[in-house]
This record gives C-alpha cells, sequence and structure tokens, in this order.
C-alpha cells in the first residue's frame, strides 16, 4: 500500500518483543492521541529491523508516528494492523527509513481487532461517563 499516515501522541504502553515459531519478530505500543473529550488509544506494530526504533524510547514520551495500514487473512477472520516503520521523538527523533516491513504475521489466536465505539447521542453524557 502506497499510502503512509502520521499521528502524534503519547507512548502510554510498550509491549515486550514477541518471537514466532517462523523466525518472524514484532513488538507492540500504544499512543494516546488527543481527541477532543475522550483521547483514542492507538495500538502500532513494528517489525523485523524497525523494532530497534523503540529501544530509546520511555513511557510519557511525546512521539509522532509514520505507519502504513496493513490487513490480512488468518483462519478466515480479517486483521487491521498498523505498521509503524518510522518513530520520532520530540526531543530529537529515532531514525525509519523506508516503509518496509513483511506482510503481518498473526500470532495463533489473536484477539478480534475490531469494537463498536459508537453511543447513543440522544444521552447525555457526564464527565465520568465513557462513550463506549
Amino acid at each position: 500500500m502506497a499510502t503512509s499516515f502520521e499521528l502524534t501522541g503519547t507512548l502510554k504502553v510498550l509491549e515486550d518483543l514477541q518471537t514466532f515459531a517462523s523466525g518472524f519478530t514484532k513488538r507492540e505500543f500504544v499512543i494516546e492521541v488527543p481527541d477532543g473529550k475522550y483521547p483514542q488509544m492507538v495500538k502500532f506494530e513494528t517489525v523485523r529491523d524497525k523494532i530497534d526504533q523503540l529501544n530509546t524510547l520511555s513511557i510519557g514520551d511525546e512521539l509522532k508516528v509514520t505507519f502504513d495500514v496493513r490487513g490480512n487473512e488468518y483462519k478466515d477472520r480479517y486483521y487491521v494492523n498498523l505498521n509503524a516503520w518510522k518513530i520520532e521523538s520530540s526531543g530529537g527523533g529515532q531514525g525509519g527509513g523506508n516503509p518496509g516491513g513483511g506482510p503481518g504475521a498473526a500470532p495463533s489466536d489473536p484477539p478480534p481487532s475490531s469494537f463498536d465505539n459508537s453511543f447513543d447521542n440522544e444521552t447525555e453524557v457526564s464527565e465520568d461517563d465513557i462513550p463506549f
């Protein structure tokens, strides 16, 4: 896919490296992106040599993430992955390189990646209510 996207946010979660039997490796992370009253938690993954970009980051760092949208099918189910290929911290920045990474391989039993974040707009939402 030729289109790349960028999001800026705060690093909230930095998962451990995952290595699969095939030798495929990935590392996932989550950034919090401001979006009005309800900030969005967006999960990305890095694969292969792009994983090293995460080694110097800490929770709370401000990041700009450049990514591609990847999709795959596994056992008649479809998954969407946000494949980060360039991660820059606001304090200087990690290098990225060209978009790459192989096809997104799914673990043996991945969690579903779809959810319904809609809510009834006619209902009054208080400060403590969550919209889903």
